[in-house]
């Protein structure tokens, strides 16, 4: 019962992680099933449509609270919902798999970096190494233990989309420390959807007029149903929870766990087999991130 009442962060970050990465292996599955803007734009419909029901009594309560700080939520919702999961469904488009996990795991140095610029927020020494340590191993999972694998690397036309998409998620993830207070997790959740979903309707409708829509196909409805549920509420609640409690550089560093759960999705649903590499790249994750999280001296 504790447990329910006062989770660990890190947990919520780890699962978070889990949820995200089946979320980008079913992105991967429907890219010829589905237009990548329709994906993000019906992924997020969904969602506003189950949270608004409990959240709008609240919404109504602190209308002045969302009127001042409008600009804010509108912000968060476009950088952190909107357009970064659109332009990941993009990419994912015409970008190897690959490219894209590494992509991904870029994020949590652009946190560590942006937090500096932005609010001067030191890291450690053994916090730093941790994150090296912790990209190391992300490096020999997507490398599957081949040097070689990473110096035939190369860009592609989905690869600048990806890069602009971890730029926004680490831009929402700093600003989140910015969210009011006054507004619980659903309401603001809900408050930023509210805001921001419109103004992904007009790349909706135009990616509908040149690309029509999709078949309701069981896949196409089970795809939907996990993308407005598990990743788009339950993972955020987790994610602005954990970013609350533990500040944007540690919680950053959870998403190096993504291409680790990956492979153990794949492995599951995929009949794909687990290697040496995969084991090596999850210890050296798990200690980057044991170094990172743990309690010392303040820099």
């Amino acid at each position: 019962m504790k447990f329910l009442r006062s989770p660990s962060p890190y947990l919520l970050l780890s699962l978070t992680s889990l949820f995200w990465a089946a979320n980008w292996v079913v992105g991967r599955a429907m890219r010829n099933e589905m237009p990548p803007v329709a994906m993000g734009f019906w992924r997020w419909t969904i969602a506003l449509l189950i949270l608004l029901p409990f959240a709008a009594p609240e919404l109504r309560r602190k209308r002045d609270v969302v009127r001042a700080n409008w600009l804010t939520l509108t912000l968060l919702g476009v950088r952190g919902a909107i357009a970064f999961n659109t332009l990941i469904y993009v990419g994912l488009q015409y970008t190897a798999a690959t490219n894209g996990v590494l992509f991904n795991s870029i994020s949590p140095v652009l946190i560590i970096l942006l937090s500096w610029v932005i609010s001067r927020e030191r890291i450690s020494k053994l916090q730093a190494c941790g994150v090296v340590l912790s990209l190391c191993g992300v490096l020999v999972i997507v490398a599957r233990g081949d040097g070689a694998t990473l110096a035939a690397f190369h860009f592609n036309r989905g690869d600048l989309w990806l890069i602009t998409a971890m730029v926004l998620w680490a831009f929402y993830t700093i600003v989140l420390r910015r969210r009011p207070p006054e507004l619980s997790a659903t309401g603001f959740l809900t408050a930023m959807l509210l805001l921001s979903l419109p103004f992904l309707l007009p790349f909706y409708l135009w990616e509908f007029s040149q690309r029509g829509g999709f078949a309701l196909t069981p896949a196409t409805v089970a795809a939907l149903a996990y993308y407005g549920t598990i990743p788009s509420i339950v993972a955020y609640l987790f994610w602005n929870r954990g970013v609350a409690q533990v500040g944007p550089n540690k919680a950053g560093l959870f998403v190096h766990l993504m291409p680790l759960f990956g492979a153990i999705l794949s492995v599951i649903f995929l009949g794909e087999r687990l290697y040496a590499y995969h084991y090596a790249g999850a210890a050296l994750i798990f200690t980057g991130i044991w170094m990172t999280t743990r309690r010392g001296r303040n820099p």
